[in-house]
């Protein structure tokens, strides 16, 4: 059986399907297999990643002793077909998305309303903030499916501007309005010690204020 969890993963091709399979790792290994261009499948008590359709076999073998490398490099222990062996360990870069959760650090040791404020303007801001970049993103992939000529593709390009016309945009909506309020409250941060901040973080997120929640609209 594969070993599917901490710093252990499995990377071979099924010898019954003879599909390339990787399993194991957590988060950051998930990460690092899709970003090699392996392919989630996520089960209800498992996720396992997959080469993707259409690949000849050494496509596959470089896919494959693509991923080993980077996961090698990065402290994982990777048991593979000896074909994807390989002792090439490629240099790790900060990612788009750790620069984003940086944020979250930053927030973390806000010491007060205002710098707090601040941090959220990175989120919201209306020509350069990371929620305008996402929603830019969304109606880009539009325009790539509807040049793409699929019965289905007209489907998902209208559905991916759904999502940024009504979901990004009811999240910054509303993240909007709470670093205004956060602007305008001038008080310092809460202790940051003790059992007490732990809990703090543990709590659900509260609801969508009634006049934010009205962005919200049946799926198309």
């Amino acid at each position: 059986m594969p070993r599917t969890t901490g710093r252990f993963l499995d990377i071979r091709r099924d010898p019954y399907s003879g599909k390339l399979l990787a399993y194991g790792g957590g988060l950051e290994a998930h990460s690092i297999l899709q970003r090699a261009g392996f392919v989630a499948v996520v089960r209800l008590h498992e996720t396992y990643h997959r080469a993707p359709a259409g690949l000849t076999e050494d496509d596959e073998s470089r896919l494959a002793t693509e991923a080993v490398g980077r996961l090698r490099a990065v402290g994982y222990h990777v048991d593979c077909d000896e074909r994807f062996n390989t002792e090439t360990r490629p240099a790790a870069y900060p990612t788009l998305g750790a620069s984003v959760s940086h944020l979250a650090e930053r927030l973390r040791e806000a010491t007060d309303t205002a710098e707090a404020a601040d941090i959220l303007i990175e989120l919201t801001a209306p020509h350069d903030g990371i929620l305008a970049g996402f929603e830019e993103t969304l109606s880009a992939l539009a325009e790539f499916f509807d040049d793409l000529g699929d019965a289905s593709d007209p489907y998902t390009a209208r559905r991916l501007r759904y999502l940024a016309d009504e979901y990004v945009r009811v999240i910054h909506t509303d993240l909007t309005h709470t670093s205004e309020r956060l602007a305008d409250r001038h008080a310092p941060a809460a202790c940051t010690a003790g059992p007490g901040t732990a809990a703090r973080r543990r709590h659900p997120p509260a609801p969508l204020s009634p006049s934010t929640a009205q962005g919200h609209h049946a799926r198309p």
